[in-house]
């Protein structure tokens, strides 16, 4: 039914709307200055005169992109990071969350295994033991290092959790009536029907590991294995230091900010790529696990 606004809920929504707009523009314009630097020439970067359109327009840091080799190197450890972390965060989850989903009567300690989990995730371990036990597991300065500490992530458990507990009953009643045991009731019926929430948390852990530099920072010491956005992260910070630098490397390294505003966008294109085809089951699993039946 459809209710007359006051001036008092037209004022609401202008302001609302506003700073909804203002947000937004302070997280594209950035993105849009990247975007310009990367397709502007090395002249027009030093002197300063890009904004949020490219001054002098060259394809020149693609170029060169192409040949460094040490981008595409840790553009495939973050390939490969993505595919073992996203696949290793989804068997984990899946087997996680469907014992905790189950009624009390049929797993009694599952209450018991949630609040560890919940105590685990509001209580994480420090830094320092954190980086200890990973030395001492011997996964230190390896692929495993970044996926495997992060291979349980709570709050997509919970998400999972939450919509296997407001599946149709009654299906799973009649699955029970045939004879089918546990194993087969979480992958032939539920899983099948979760779809929606296991793209959505398939989502996060991609974009998860995609974007995580801090731990590549700490656990990787070879640079041939260093990840892409710890790659691009010790760029920004080379770029952001300059209290030490002689004019003549101050202008070398301002004419590197084409070539590395190109890094940036090179980086980020694989993740608008896999948003659009996963975007129609974000809302949707986001939603449905929080629906009583």
């Amino acid at each position: 039914m459809l209710r007359y606004k006051t001036l008092e809920n037209r004022i609401f929504d202008f302001v609302v709307t506003l700073l909804l707009v203002i947000l937004g523009l302070l997280c594209f314009l950035p993105l849009l200055h990247v975007l310009a630097l990367s397709f502007s020439s090395k002249n027009a970067a030093v002197a300063g005169r890009v904004g949020f359109w490219p001054v002098e327009f060259t394809l020149a840091s693609y170029e060169y992109l192409l040949k460094d080799s040490r981008f595409f190197q840790a553009f495939l450890v973050s390939v490969q990071r993505v595919i073992l972390g996203g696949g290793l965060n989804l068997i984990c989850t899946v087997l996680m969350a469907y014992p905790l989903s189950l009624e009390k009567d049929e797993f009694p300690s599952r209450d018991r295994y949630m609040w560890f989990t919940i105590f685990c995730m509001l209580f994480g371990a420090s830094l320092v033991p954190w980086y200890f036990v990973i030395k001492a597991t011997g996964l230190l300065n390896s692929i495993w290092a970044l996926v495997i500490p992060s291979a349980v992530p709570v709050y997509n458990v919970i998400l999972l959790m939450n919509f296997f507990r407001n599946q149709p009953k009654a299906i799973k009643e009649s699955a029970k009536i045939d004879g089918i045991n546990q194993i087969q009731m979480m992958s032939l019926i539920c899983v099948p029907l979760a779809k929606p929430a296991i793209a959505t948390v398939t989502l996060f852990s991609i974009v998860g590991h995609w974007n995580n530099f801090f731990d590549g920072m700490l656990l990787i010491n070879t640079p041939s294995r260093v990840p892409l956005q710890t790659y691009i992260q010790s760029l920004v910070i080379n770029m952001s230091d300059t209290s030490k630098l002689s004019t003549e490397q101050l202008i070398n390294m301002m004419s590197q900010r084409t070539f590395n505003s190109a890094k940036i966008v090179i980086a980020t294109v694989p993740i608008l790529i896999i948003y659009p085809f996963m975007q129609k089951y974000f809302v949707t699993g986001i939603t449905l696990g929080s629906v009583k039946e």
